[in-house]
């Protein structure tokens, strides 16, 4: 008899692992490179001024780092936030509001299992489609997953209005994903500020995944965030909310695997607690790297302009053949497909060289059977420019062939 936690058994494979399986026994085209869209993994180059900051620090190996961090990343991270979202000044204070931590995945998991109080009740509602870590860390905290469709009708935001009563009343936790992966929908203000008194109302947790927050195409139109809505509602104590954000997209450092939990402080210390036990203090010369990085944003300007510039080429090529749009955000774009998605993504491979990802593979099925992702493929325009416009002529030509 196995004695490990039987909540494992229940974790579906990765989607990655699904996508391993579908390309199995198919030979590509050898005198084509292969091009992968499939992994969110940023492909720009790190900012220099970081990389040397590591350099500079790396004698850091040598002593133990606190769970809590240093006073100095966690107040650049406080600054960052209060000048992105708008807050009261002091309202975020690096003190009692912030949380270093080693990625927002890890992250993201540990708090549903800091937050959930096990019941035979208990729901972790999640968007659908959705980033697996949600579903596992729903699992493993012992609260069973709701799903949310993010279905077209409704620009790709769950109908919130569509949730009974007695749903909303076993929520403890509700995730957003917002700028949306993969779909790259944002909630607007109305939106979060619903979720916020629904929060009041039925007493649960807003969990606000906002990773791809600084990946937008409007420089007059930066996503809205949580903590805004809560600072617009003259919450300036958060209450019942908390968001994610992290290094890895916003500045091409996905290795350093480096983010922060902010918001409510009646939610950060117990959840620093429950990290101290868990384990996971981020390096000493990764802080110091963090602080410098959050405190640029040039960096972060030239990156957008790398990615509106292939979302433009992209889309270009594509828009006579399929049903491409610029997404609000994120660097995703979210697009139907002709044939089913998990056919086209294995034909797309075996005549053209090139990897997307189906987007049933990031999905769960509704009530009637059908599934939110199904009949959509996810492309990561992570790429350089040059990829970018050559994968988009291969999947033009892929689909003038079908």
């Amino acid at each position: 008899m196995s004695r490990m936690n039987p909540d494992l058994d229940r974790l579906q494979p990765y989607p990655f692992e699904k996508l391993a399986l579908l390309k199995q026994g198919v030979t590509p085209p050898a005198g084509l490179e292969h091009i992968s869209l499939g992994i969110g993994e940023p492909k720009h180059p790190a900012p220099p001024f970081v990389l040397d900051v590591l350099r500079e620090n790396l004698d850091k190996v040598s002593v133990y780092p606190t769970t809590v961090g240093m006073l100095e990343l966690r107040q650049s991270m406080a600054d960052w936030c209060t000048r992105r979202f708008k807050l009261q000044e002091g309202s975020l204070s690096a003190e009692r509001h912030m949380l270093p931590v080693n990625g927002t995945r890890e992250a993201i998991f540990a708090f549903a299992q800091a937050a959930i109080q096990r019941s035979p009740d208990a729901l972790l509602m999640m968007p659908d489609p959705f980033y697996q870590i949600y579903e596992g860390a729903a699992y493993l905290s012992g609260a069973e997953p709701y799903y949310l469709p993010c279905l077209p009708e409704h620009g790709f935001i769950p109908d919130y209005d569509a949730i009974p009563a007695d749903v909303w009343k076993r929520t403890q936790l509700l995730f957003v994903c917002s700028p949306g992966n993969p779909t790259g929908a944002v909630h607007n203000m109305a939106q979060l500020k619903k979720l916020i008194a629904l929060a009041d109302e039925y007493d649960f947790i807003i969990a606000s995944d906002e990773c791809y927050s600084e990946l937008y195409f409007d420089e007059e139109k930066p996503p809205v965030g949580l903590l805004q809505a809560c600072a617009e509602l003259g919450r300036h104590d958060y209450r019942n909310c908390v968001v994610f954000h992290s290094l890895s997209k916003r500045s091409n450092l996905p290795g350093l695997r480096s983010g922060f939990i902010a918001g409510d402080a009646k939610l950060i210390e117990p959840f620093l607690l429950y990290r101290t036990y868990h384990g996971g203090a981020m390096q000493i010369q990764h802080q110091l790297a963090s602080i410098a990085a959050w405190n640029d944003e040039a960096h972060v300007l030239e990156n957008r302009s790398q990615y509106r510039h292939k979302f433009d080429a992209a889309i270009k090529i594509l828009s006579p053949v399929l049903d491409v749009k610029t997404p609000e955000a994120s660097f995703y774009l979210w697009t139907p497909t002709p044939i089913d998605d998990d056919l086209f993504t294995r034909g797309l491979f075996e005549q053209q060289h090139l990897t997307v990802l189906p987007g049933r593979y990031l999905s769960r099925p509704m009530a009637d059977g059908r599934l939110p992702g199904a009949g959509f493929v996810r492309m990561a325009l992570v790429a350089t420019v040059s990829e970018v416009i050559e994968a988009a002529e291969r999947i033009r030509r892929y689909v003038e062939s079908l």
